[in-house]
């Protein structure tokens, strides 16, 4: 949690929505010498607390910006593990989701994305 989102909780002033860019796995697997996939595994573990953190708060909102069009150029083997990794990161979380009345969106061109 953030410096400033921190002193606000403490003040009892929580926001409604929250967005976060998710950026730098990559860099951060690289800075640990890790694969990059290792990096992206880390951000899921952050994403799980970000969301856990903000169901107690009681923000409402939560929107991950997690995938722009520009990582479709990435190597093909990149992508596809992210792709995996999605959608077993997805299967994995959706009944806690669901215990918690969490409810999954997507936004965006999803056309792209693995049918299943």
């Amino acid at each position: 949690m953030t410096k400033s989102l921190r002193e606000q909780t403490l003040k009892g002033q929580i926001p409604i929505h929250i967005a976060i860019i998710m950026d730098g796995n990559g860099r951060w697997a690289k800075e640990h010498s890790l694969p990059r996939v290792s990096g992206h595994k880390e951000g899921i573990n952050s994403v799980r607390e970000i969301t856990r953190v903000c169901g107690e708060i009681g923000v409402k909102y939560l929107t991950l910006y997690t995938f722009s069009t520009e990582n479709w150029n990435r190597p093909n083997a990149e992508v596809s593990a992210l792709m995996k990794l999605l959608l077993k990161t997805i299967n994995m979380e959706v009944k806690e989701l669901h215990k918690n009345n969490v409810r999954f969106t997507t936004i965006g061109n999803l056309r792209q994305l693995p049918k299943s």
